[in-house]
């Protein structure tokens, strides 16, 4: 059965905008706190169909892009131990299916990093839209997923003396986007 749209959110073809979307990522460092880092949204289009169902995303992050707020760990997550942003340049998404949840919707597809894809599903939020200051008509979303980086091959790690690892398997993404409608 078909979905219909929210309120506000007409179908057609939306490119995101970078200068106005992040990605940011956070993960346990030593068992005991968070870093916290963000990666630009290099290209991407979101197409909303006549229903959600029939909507699909597609989105590139620059790997090269990354900030934590101490350039030696972001050359570190840069380089070969973890997504070798030299010879992968971006992490990509190809959406394969969206549901509506709710007001909400679960975005399914292929999460490329590292040159290994995985499946993952995407918790969205649609956030609304808005005319800008340019005439351009905007669409927003707010994204989530939870992935495990052994499964992409970021397997690189140092055992503390105190046990466990410096680097926790588990890594939250979040999407912050605004998409403008394109004629």
């Amino acid at each position: 059965m078909a979905t219909n749209l929210p309120s506000g959110l007409t179908a057609g073809t939306y490119a995101i905008d970078p200068s106005h979307s992040q990605a940011t990522f956070t993960v346990r460092h030593a068992g005991i706190s968070k870093v916290r880092g963000s990666l630009a949204i290099a290209d991407g289009n979101i197409t909303i169909g006549d229903d959600v169902e029939s909507s699909n995303v597609v989105a590139a992050i620059d790997a090269k892009s990354v900030n934590t707020g101490d350039a030696g760990r972001d050359g570190h997550l840069q380089s070969a131990d973890f997504w070798d942003a030299e010879k992968n340049p971006t992490w990509n998404f190809v959406s394969t299916a969206v549901e509506a949840d709710d007001d909400d919707f679960v975005i399914a597809g292929d999460l490329t990093i590292n040159g290994v894809t995985k499946p993952v599903k995407l918790e969205t939020e649609f956030t609304g839209t808005a005319v800008d200051a340019y005439g351009n008509s905007r669409a927003g979303f707010e994204a989530e997923t939870e992935i495990s980086r052994k499964e992409f091959g970021l397997t690189w790690n140092v055992a503390l003396e105190a046990g466990g690892v410096l680097v926790g398997d588990k890594i939250k993404i979040a999407l912050d986007l605004s998409a403008i409608k394109q004629a």
